[in-house]
This record gives C-alpha cells, sequence and structure tokens, in this order.
C-alpha cells in the first residue's frame, strides 16, 4: 500500500504540472521536457518488479509444494499489480491525453483480461530479472531421512556454501560443500549444491556423481533427479534426459517440468511435433499452477510454431494445440 500511494503522489504532481498553463498557453517543451523524465512506465515496472523479487527472496524453499510456493509467489506479484497498474494508466493520462480532470479505472478483478495483463508483464520482467523466483521454483526440496545433517561442522560448511551459492560465486562456495560431504557422505542437500555448483562451472561429469549420490541416498528428493536431466541436456544428451525426466514423471505427475523438459529435449532432436504437444502440457501444467514459467513455455511454443511453419506444417501445429485446449 505505500508504494501505491508513492506512485499516485509522484504521478499526480506530474498530472498537475502537465495541465499548468503559464498566462493561458501550455507549458513549453523544455517545462514537458522536464516532467517527462519524472515517471516513465518502464521505470514503474522496475520498480513493482524489484518489490516483487524481494518478497519472492524471503520465501522459504524447503518441505514446500509447487503449488504452495507458487501461491506465494502469486501473492508477492498480486501486491504489486494494483500499483504498477495505477501508475501507468496515470502516466498514460499525463502524456496522451491531458484533460481538465483525473478519471482512471483501476481492475481488481485477478480473472479479467486487463488484470492479467499487468500481472503477466510484472511476471515476464521477473522471469528475466528475477534470479530468487528461478531459484525458487527449481527447488523442489522435500526433507528425508537423510536431506540435513546431523553433524553441526557439516552444517557450518553448508551454511557458509549457501552464502556464496545464493550470489552465484560457484567458485568460493564449491570448497565449503566438498567439506560438508567430507564431514558427513550422507549429506543430500550438500550433494544437491555440490551437483548444482559443478553443472554451473561446467563439470559436469562430476555434477552426474553428485545428483546420483543424492538419488542414492534420498529418494523422496526430486531436485537431483531433475537436475541430472538438465545435466544431461548440457551435454546434449537428449534421449538420456528424456528417459530421466519420465522417470522423474512417474514419481512427480504433475510437475510441469517434466513435459516441459521432455519437449525441449525432442525440440532438439528436431521432432518438432511431439516437442509441441509436450510443451502444451507443460504449459497447461503451468497455468494451472500459477507458474511464472508459463512464460518459458510460450516461448518454445512460438519457436515451434516458426520451425513448424517453415516446414509446411502450420495446420499441423494448429491440431496439437486444439488436442491441448489450447486457442490459437
Amino acid at each position: 500500500m505505500k508504494n501505491i500511494i508513492f506512485y499516485l503522489f509522484i504521478l499526480l504532481q506530474t498530472f498537475s504540472y502537465s495541465q499548468v498553463k503559464k498566462n493561458g498557453k501550455p507549458l513549453s517543451e523544455e517545462e514537458l521536457k522536464e516532467v517527462d523524465t519524472l515517471v516513465k512506465p518502464e521505470e514503474i515496472l522496475f520498480e513493482s518488479s524489484t518489490l516483487a523479487c524481494k518478497c519472492i527472496d524471503s520465501i522459504p524453499a524447503i518441505n514446500k509444494s509447487t503449488k504452495e510456493k507458487s501461491i506465494q509467489i502469486r501473492k508477492c506479484i498480486d501486491d504489486q499489480v494494483i500499483a504498477y497498474q495505477s501508475a501507468v494508466k496515470l502516466s498514460l493520462i499525463v502524456y496522451t491525453e491531458p484533460t481538465d480532470s483525473l478519471n482512471i479505472s483501476i481492475n481488481v478483478n485477478p480473472e479479467s483480461k486487463e488484470y492479467k495483463k499487468y500481472y503477466y508483464e510484472i511476471e515476464r520482467d521477473l522471469m528475466d530479472n528475477c534470479s530468487s523466483l528461478k531459484n525458487l521454483i527449481g527447488s523442489n526440496d522435500v526433507e528425508g531421512k537423510n536431506s540435513f545433517s546431523k553433524n553441526p561442522d557439516a552444517i557450518d560448511a553448508y551454511n557458509d556454501g549457501l552464502k556464496w551459492l545464493n550470489a552465484n560465486d560457484y567458485e568460493k562456495a564449491l570448497p565449503y560443500f566438498q567439506k560438508a560431504v567430507e564431514i558427513d557422505a550422507n549429506f543430500a542437500f550438500a550433494w544437491d549444491n555440490l551437483g548444482i555448483i559443478h553443472r554451473n562451472l561446467g563439470n559436469y561429469k562430476e555434477a552426474i556423481k553428485a545428483y546420483k549420490k543424492s538419488i542414492d541416498i534420498n529418494e523422496i528428493n526430486r531436485t537431483p533427479l531433475q537436475n541430472l536431466a538438465l545435466v544431461y541436456m548440457f551435454q546434449e544428451k537428449y534421449k538420456k534426459a528424456i528417459r530421466t525426466y519420465k522417470k522423474l514423471g512417474k514419481i512427480n505427475e504433475d510437475n510441469p517440468e517434466v513435459f516441459y523438459g521432455i519437449g525441449n529435449a525432442y525440440k532438439n532432436l528436431e521432432e518438432y511435433e511431439k516437442s509441441l504437444d509436450n510443451m502444451c502440457k507443460a504449459y497447461n501444467l503451468y497455468i494451472s499452477q500459477n507458474s511464472p514459467y508459463r512464460t518459458d513455455a510460450e516461448k518454445i511454443i512460438n519457436i515451434l510454431y516458426k520451425k513448424m511453419k517453415s516446414d509446411g506444417k502450420e495446420n499441423r501445429f494448429k491440431e496439437i494445440l486444439k488436442s491441448n485446449n489450447i486457442n490459437y
């Protein structure tokens, strides 16, 4: 609410300046330029997205289902939609339709097309710029018997490593997680993070070893299995990736990452129809779960449309969308 008041205050000030006439004449170009620098829609989006990202960064990931995380992410975005919508509409009136009175309509219905427009704009910006969002959604950590260590030295090393991992400094994080698993070889979450670090450093063989170790220790944790498939994708071992995603699908049927991963693998194998069908399934699941990864599925579907259109299969593209209840 504070940021809503802030936006309205700034924009109303801007609006009043744009309406002022000196000696019955409109403001000069120089005066209007000065006003124009006060607020821009892209700057408002940046502010709203930044606040939503900070909110998402505070959401704990451990022992939360995909649905639970999506609900909390949605709340973080919803908290910014009204402010963003209000500010954009005010700025548009200021710069495109100056009037003697200020009348704007703010849509607060989350199911309306207009509300979703503003919601999705913030969501897309977060997907491009908020690492906390991807880190939260990408985490499938469910605590099991061996998820955490009971050894205080191993936990200290793990927590020290997390500081560098969250800062995306993988080289500095590496020795801490290595130390954690040396102290406690059954520390599953430490193995998970060790795999993430090796993957980001391009040490794919070491990443695979770490993920497989985590799977052996804690079978209910889906994260290493999903990340293992991702490493196979980086190695361009697409058939292995598909088999791994399908294995994940057997224990987690409603995980859209399964269909997204399989669809992406088939895209790289140039089997576009199979890719599209899986990507549509991923898209529908993302929508039902209010997941921001919907935007990633949209991008791939657009790429597949161009590929299939160039191959003369535009009608087949439409048929596959229709079979998945997606309007063309």
